[in-house]
């Protein structure tokens, strides 16, 4: 390793035996947040609910959530690994009386104090105290150390950054929202399978949808039984195929006896040509479109990506239908007046590349009220969108960029790369619907796990409730 590299890392440097005296003492302060009791369950596997579950522990002894008891304890091993003793220590006994729990907020300050020395076997032992904010003790004990026998002093290592997240925790914001609405009459078209049937069944059980089957009921019961799931209580419309389970399912919408469309077992180009159809579908003025609704790890909000399913090369009044669209969702999500980041490769406008001309297009559309409720900018770079360090860095001047609510990607491809990219690589979850119908379609996917599709009957509810529209 260079001296530059070290340099910039700074070092860690221990005190051997010979240097230590009794009454010498280190000490570190540490705030605890949310994310250390995550991340020391994570590691420790300890989720006992007085730590992890704030409904319970509101109910608990102390109501409120507290910190692992060895959190304490493992500031007190740093204490003792990095300052003193230091590098080379070898822990040989420790001690430790809990007298006050220490939860989210509390700023705690670990003192560990030299009381005796054996100079045969390099023991050292030391009085370990912790306090809180206020100087109260709420944890002491006594450490016994093998202290090294020379002197170290190492560049300190720079540790990978800690990522907290929890899956789905990104949706259950929505999930709750969703479940104080009456359940949405959906038409589940052409449910032949385990997955649909699965799908159905989870969210009326959580009070989201009442489901509708649409397709051959023989096919549909069989599926079922195979499967071990209870559809007794759903209502059932018998179709022969796939084709006739679309058109009948749009019929159910434009009866009124359905609000919303969730595909079954499928293609999704069968159930899209039933709802454009032009003398029986559920066309409306504005062009449909795909928005997902992502929950990436890396990013503090939701993140909305469109379009990556529907519109292969919009044009610009594609395009700006494809923008209203998905600001009316963000809307219907909780997002007031949602940042809207038109992508290209640059943030110039460039008469060689379309996609720079079309973004500032949108951006005038916008500012003469031809697309409302956002707030738009663009043409601007992926990283310029969500990056606010990216945005330093190019000295860009913008209400949206670094900071984005919503993506639209300059054609279908670029869309559906951005947000498998998300998934397979960032481990982001992606819910979504087609908008711009009649009603909402919830277009699922083999694919799609327990969560991914109960969040897009979620947001298919959110957007149907009449607040959204």
């Amino acid at each position: 390793m260079s001296s530059e590299i070290s340099r910039s890392m700074g070092y860690i440097e221990n005190r051997p035996f010979d240097e230590i005296a009794v009454g010498d003492h280190a000490e570190l302060v540490r705030t605890l947040t949310a994310a250390d009791i995550d991340a020391f369950a994570a590691v420790s596997g300890d989720v006992n609910p007085a730590h992890v579950d704030a409904e319970f522990a509101q109910e608990d002894i102390f109501h409120k959530v507290i910190a692992h008891g060895m959190w304490g304890g493992a500031l007190i091993s740093t204490v003792l690994g990095t300052q003193l003793p230091g590098p080379g220590t070898i822990y040989l006994d420790q001690t430790l009386k809990f007298l006050k729990p220490v939860g989210v907020g509390d700023t705690v300050t670990v003192r560990a104090t030299v009381t005796e020395k054996q100079a045969d076997k390099k023991r050292v032992t030391l009085d370990c105290l912790c306090t809180n904010g206020d100087g109260k003790p709420v944890i002491t004990g006594q450490a016994v150390v093998i202290a090294p026998d020379r002197k170290i002093k190492r560049p300190r290592v720079v540790m990978p950054d800690l990522v907290m997240h929890k899956r789905g925790a990104g949706y259950d914001r929505l999930l709750n929202e969703a479940r104080k609405l009456p359940t949405l009459p959906t038409a589940i078209v052409h449910p032949c399978d385990a997955a649909s049937l699965e799908a159905a069944l989870q969210t009326h059980e959580l009070g989201l949808i009442e489901p509708l089957l649409v397709g051959p009921e023989a096919r549909i019961r069989g599926a079922a039984e195979e499967a071990d799931l209870d559809i007794g209580a759903l209502e059932i419309f018998d179709a022969p195929h796939s084709h006739a389970s679309a058109e009948r399912a749009v019929a159910l919408v434009r009866e009124g006896r359905a609000r919303a469309l969730m595909k079954g077992a499928l293609h999704t180009d069968e159930i899209m040509s039933a709802v454009v159809a032009k003398s029986t579908g559920l066309r409306s003025e504005r062009r449909m479109s795909h928005v997902y609704v992502m929950d990436v790890p890396t990013y503090p909000k939701p993140l909305l990506i469109t379009d990556a399913a529907i519109n292969i090369a919009p044009d610009l009044q594609t395009k700006a239908d494809i923008v209203q669209n998905a600001i009316d969702l963000a809307h219907a999500i909780g997002i007031e007046a949602p940042k809207v980041a038109l992508l290209s490769a640059v943030e110039t406008i460039t008469p060689r590349l379309q996609s720079t001309v079309e973004a500032g297009a949108l951006c005038k559309m916008a500012d003469r009220g031809q697309i409302t409720g956002g707030v738009l900018d663009g043409p601007l770079a992926f990283d310029n969108a969500i990056s606010m360090r990216a945005v330093a860095s190019k000295g860009i001047t913008s209400a949206v960029a670094g900071q984005a609510d919503i993506l639209v990607a300059p054609d279908l491809e670029a869309g559906n790369m951005i947000a498998k990219q998300l998934v397979y690589l960032a481990g982001a979850e992606a819910a979504g619907l087609v908008l711009g119908a009649q009603v909402p379609i919830i277009l699922t996917s083999r694919s799609d796990d327990r969560r991914t599709r109960i969040a897009s009957t979620a947001i298919a509810a959110l957007f149907n409730a009449p607040v959204a529209r």
